[in-house]
């Protein structure tokens, strides 16, 4: 019989009616008290319970008492704390270094604005005759840096390395004419004499013909009469 199945083994009758009451004394005897009892003991690895004499069940005490010495016999687990496994400590933060490098920059150059003066354009009028061209610099630069960024720079030097172009405008200074209204077909201005061009006359004004006479030729331009004046013929 198994030792899960031992407490299903019926006690019989003749045992279980036996009295049990036992006193035990120093020195492992046991004597029953009233009359001599036979003690059951129910074992794992038999099959129902025998009845024992009180010599038997002393026995069996001081086996149970040599158990309980040895037990507390077995020296105590070692109360001292395991070993703490060593930790690594935290490796000091790297502290940035500084370095300082020389850095170019291609930067343009303005170009400059000149103006001079046209008499043959009208007055006020204006023309551009040289186109301006913006130049080229580089600067160099002294740059510190910390931690990988740049701060502060400091400018070393500036090459131009292409010139700029100055641009030329004219500006127009011929004064407007106002028209003779004695003649048409071309402007004859009004002026204290006017001459045909490539004449003989010495001016100081001119005019290219042929002009009409349509008033009064008070410049003298209609030599022949025809009406029509400074003409080849």
């Amino acid at each position: 019989m198994t030792s899960a199945a031992w407490w299903r083994t019926p006690v019989p009758e003749s045992v279980a009616r036996r009295p049990r009451a036992v006193r035990y004394r120093p020195g492992g005897r046991a004597r029953a008290l009233g009359a001599t009892v036979s003690l059951c003991c129910c074992l794992v690895v038999t099959s129902a319970c025998e009845p024992r004499t009180a010599e038997e069940a002393a026995a069996g005490r001081v086996d149970t008492l040599s158990s309980a010495a040895a037990a507390d016999a077995t020296p105590p687990p070692d109360p001292s704390p395991p070993a703490s496994t060593p930790t690594a400590s935290p490796s000091p933060t790297p502290t940035p270094t500084a370095a300082t490098r020389l850095v170019n920059v291609r930067r343009g150059v303005p170009f400059a604005r000149r103006t001079v003066s046209d008499p043959s354009a009208a007055a006020g009028s204006r023309r551009v005759r040289t186109e301006g061209v913006r130049g080229t610099a580089v600067l160099t630069y002294r740059v510190r840096y910390s931690g990988g960024r740049a701060g502060t720079r400091v400018l070393v030097r500036r090459v131009v390395v292409r010139q700029p172009v100055t641009e030329v405008v004219a500006v127009g200074t011929r004064a407007a004419m106002s028209c003779d209204p004695n003649y048409a077909g071309a402007c004859v201005p009004v002026a204290r004499d006017v001459d045909c061009r490539g004449g003989s006359g010495d001016g100081p004004a001119y005019v290219s013909g042929p002009v009409r006479v349509v008033g009064n030729d008070i410049y003298g331009l209609d030599r022949d009469g025809d009406g029509t004046g400074c003409d080849s013929s």
